[in-house]
């Protein structure tokens, strides 16, 4: 049997020679569209039952997980949420109970994020249920961040922590795993899995101090090389510079296995962004209440990430970051 393609070879095979100026050739998260005095951003994401969230999730957590993978995206461009479009294809056995609740956990975050419903469509399918969302932003002129704009010398740093969503999807699939860490930690880390936390208010610094960013939504390892990619440069990051949660450091700890996962495994959707001045964006971003950790440095060369251990050796992973194909 022939190999399949790749999800990124896929889509430049297909459909990059579709794209427009405002698509950006498909090569970021989103598209930027000019609108007076400002650019609207646009992206999208689907989510499928059984993929990306289990059946027996609660809807009102199915819900907020759709928009707020979207909400990530607009974040890391630097973009405010003006609105959404949803599209819900619904298996044979829905019920209104679960739709119902699915519709509160919705409106609580459109609310809460000032992301408002514009539209949509919904339909019956006999697979399992996906949930599409297009989100909208504006960012002001020339403000949009781009993974593209990366130069050597350039500061790495990442949002929050990471790994936590990856460690909590392994916590649903291994109980016995589960059971060995403390409450507290187990809990954290399948919220993280649920429940997606995206940096809207870091925005505001990313359009004035960072060179480039995207949210790290398919592992850390293999955005990062999207990013060196994007900007035809090399990165260069510390392992024992990721910031890793408490509860990360425990899971670790009982198998240090599950670090390859943490770095490789997505979900994260924090800010992986590029900087001249790090201390400077950093400061900012603490100032809107996001802490950023620096984990490297942008070098000229060869389009390419190397994450090296505490020897300084170049680690070496089998899978860099999750793929649909």
């Amino acid at each position: 049997m022939p190999s399949r393609l790749t999800e990124d070879e896929l889509i430049a095979k297909f459909f990059a020679p579709l794209a427009g100026t405002a698509g950006l050739n498909l090569a970021d998260d989103a598209a930027l569209l000019p609108a007076g005095n400002a650019k609207i951003v646009a992206t999208a994401d689907a989510l499928v039952s059984g993929v990306h969230f289990f059946p027996a999730d609660p809807p009102g957590c199915v819900a907020r997980k759709a928009l707020r993978v979207n909400l990530s995206d607009l974040a890391a461009k630097g973009a405010a949420p003006m609105g959404f479009l949803l599209t819900l294809a619904l298996p044979a056995d829905w019920t209104e109970d679960w739709l119902a609740a699915f519709a509160a956990g919705l409106a609580e975050d459109a609310r809460d994020y000032g992301c408002p419903l514009l539209g949509g469509d919904t339909v019956a399918t006999p697979g399992p249920m996906t949930i599409s969302i297009a989100a909208l932003g504006e960012a002001p002129q020339g403000a949009f961040v781009s993974r593209a704009g990366a130069n050597a010398g350039d500061a790495i740093l990442v949002s929050g922590t990471i790994g936590d969503a990856a460690l909590g999807l392994v916590l649903r699939r291994d109980p016995a795993l589960a059971a060995r860490l403390s409450p507290a930690s187990r809990d954290e880390l399948l919220d993280r899995y649920l429940l997606p936390r995206p940096r809207l208010s870091l925005a505001p610094a990313l359009r004035h101090a960072a060179s480039a960013a995207m949210d790290v939504s398919d592992g850390l390892v293999g955005d990062l090389e999207k990013l060196a990619r994007a900007s035809s440069v090399g990165a260069r990051a510390a392992l024992d510079r990721i910031p890793l949660s408490a509860a990360a450091r425990e899971a670790v700890a009982l198998d240090p296995a599950l670090l390859a996962v943490a770095v490789t495994g997505g979900d994260d959707y924090e800010i992986l962004c590029c900087a001249a001045d790090g201390a400077a964006l950093s400061a900012e971003a603490r100032d809107a209440g996001v802490a950023l950790t620096q984990i490297g440095e942008i070098v000229a060369g060869p389009p390419d990430a190397v994450f090296l251990d505490s020897r300084g050796a170049p680690a070496t992973y089998g899978k860099k970051s999750y793929s649909h194909f």
